[in-house]
């Protein structure tokens, strides 16, 4: 029997009207999309690298991240659009570092000197950057300025896997995930990691809490409570993603991966905020396996 190949399904869901429109199907692995500032253009990464997708042509680019060949699904792009956060090994060290490059290419700084770090929020002022480290065997959130100066800052210090941190639009709050209820759960707190909330409560292991750009609604991945293990997010998975106010309350679901039709989720799905500009769409990953 031969193997089933994978395929990568690029994709748009538009939270006003429930159209999920298919952009485009990739024979190879793309993962977690964001949505460009003037809305033209995604950033995705695939393969170790970081690629640009003009939302009009179809068309994908790879952006020149120098010798960050290891990029993983983790980056951000800053609120003015000039600049990519992304979160790679280098030759020699596979192991997750944060950079920053700009977004037209060139050669990265390197913001975190210890590892493994993984970005997942920029400020809106582009002056901090916030993202999940182990530090003595554990993950908690931390943040840094974005020039590289001066120490990081520990935000969480429960046990056990804090992940996903993100600024909201306002820069008031970051909001991020924590294992620290039994089940993985949404959680708010000032940027200052004051006032850390509990913001979904439900017997689904949630994951990567993304604000709109208006700031009214978040959207996430979940995962089923028995498929996996609350501080693991792997891949091809049944998932749905569902939407929140961004003040709580009831949970709604957008959208269910169909394993009649093979298709699967989880890591690579929504890993970084892929809201567009307008808070109208957001875009999303989904694998299918054909013979």
């Amino acid at each position: 029997m031969s193997e089933k190949k994978m395929i990568s399904v690029l994709q748009t869901y538009d939270v006003t009207t429930g159209e999920r429109k298919v952009l485009r199907r990739f024979d190879e692995h793309i993962e977690a999309p964001n949505w460009g500032m003037d809305g033209t253009f995604l950033v995705y990464n695939s393969q170790g690298h970081i690629f640009r997708y003009d939302l009009q042509s179809g068309e994908s680019a790879q952006i020149d991240t120098g010798i960050c060949t290891r990029c993983n699904n983790d980056h951000v792009l800053s609120f003015d659009g000039k600049w990519i956060g992304i979160s790679s090994g280098v030759d020699g060290d596979g192991a997750s570092r944060v950079w920053t490059v700009p977004l037209t290419g060139g050669q990265p700084k390197q913001i975190t000197p210890l590892k493994p770090s993984y970005l997942h929020g920029i400020s809106p002022d582009g002056k901090t950057l916030a993202y999940c480290a182990e530090r003595n065997g554990n993950f908690d959130v931390y943040t840094r300025s974005a020039d590289g100066t001066g120490e990081e800052t520990r935000l969480t210090t429960a046990e056990g896997l804090d992940d996903g941190p993100e600024f909201s639009p306002c820069g008031t709050y970051i909001w991020f995930n924590s294992v620290r209820s039994g089940l993985m759960q949404a959680f708010r707190m000032k940027a200052d990691g004051s006032e850390q909330t509990q913001m979904t409560d439900d017997d689904r292991n949630n994951w990567f809490p993304h604000v709109s750009p208006d700031g009214k609604q978040v959207v996430f991945v979940s995962y089923y409570k028995d498929d996996v293990a609350p501080g693991d997010h792997p891949a091809n998975k049944n998932i749905c993603i569902r939407r929140m106010s961004a003040e709580g309350g009831p949970i709604e679901t957008l959208i269910a991966t169909d394993p009649e039709k093979g298709e699967k989720g989880g890591q690579g799905t929504m890993n970084v905020n892929s809201w567009s500009p307008d808070s109208r769409k957001f875009a999303f990953v989904t694998y299918v396996f054909e013979d």
